[in-house]
């Protein structure tokens, strides 16, 4: 039992005052940097993630090169403004490097890399400000700033965390939920083509838990897809009107 911790549900009801099966407010938007490449911002509760996309382009240094496909790299990082508390080092942490590596991981199987070889596709997120589901925020922004890029995809990824908080499965973890739930489980998917390209557990959770768990991340990542969907298709009936 962690020290302190405070009581998550009562009387059905979540600290924020959400069902467990309940998203936190979404918004998203793609096209937001005039500079980069493809570009998208995600808000999902207080949490808001910004990434952008560059390349195809030439592959520097040439040594990561690859002769049959795009080098697809990624760099998660949160600002120094984005945390409550002490400010946050400017240095990259072992958990950012760590994540970079989970959200590439994530987002490689949809990209239809082999359509440019010798080539690079950087993948920027910038975490704006964290609270729960940093890194599930940064798929699903990605995965739009690679759409607006117009990388050929076979699917967008979606993410969310499930979770448990008091025993009780919960859906999207907020900030003090990841911090004293008993487990945290983030999954990612392309829901079109029903393929999962991420999922992991931190704590502890029964087969029966872990079964309730993934179909509700699944429905709440379906949920996420349309409005990845909606938002994509809002921008491009702009351009033509």
């Amino acid at each position: 039992m962690k020290a302190n911790k405070p009581q998550l549900i009562i009387e059905g009801k979540r600290i924020d005052g959400r069902a467990p099966s309940d998203l936190r407010p979404i918004k998203m938007e793609v096209g937001v940097l005039r500079n980069a490449d493809g570009s998208a911002i995600v808000e999902i509760g207080n949490t808001k993630v910004l990434a952008a996309v560059y390349g195809p382009r030439e592959v520097v240094p040439r040594h990561e090169e690859q002769v049959d496909r795009a080098t697809i790299r990624c760099r998660y990082r949160m600002l120094s403004f984005s945390t409550m508390g002490e400010r946050k080092s400017p240095a990259p942490s072992r958990r950012e490097i760590e994540l970079s590596k989970v959200i590439r991981e994530a987002l490689e199987p949809a990209i239809i890399s082999s359509q440019f070889p010798r080539t690079a596709i950087d993948i920027f997120v910038e975490v704006l400000n964290a609270e729960g589901g940093t890194r599930t925020a940064g798929i699903t922004a990605a995965s739009l700033a690679l759409a607006d890029a117009g990388i050929p995809m076979l699917d967008l990824v979606a993410a969310v965390a499930v979770g448990k908080v008091d025993g009780v499965i919960v859906l999207d973890l907020n900030e003090v939920e990841d911090m004293y739930g008993e487990a945290d489980m983030p999954v990612a998917a392309m829901p079109s083509i029903g393929k999962i390209t991420m999922i992991q557990l931190n704590g502890v959770l029964t087969p029966d838990e872990f079964k309730k768990a993934l179909k509700l991340a699944l429905d709440g990542i379906n949920k996420i897809y349309n409005l990845q969907k909606e938002t994509l298709k809002k921008k491009y009936v702009e351009v033509e009107e």
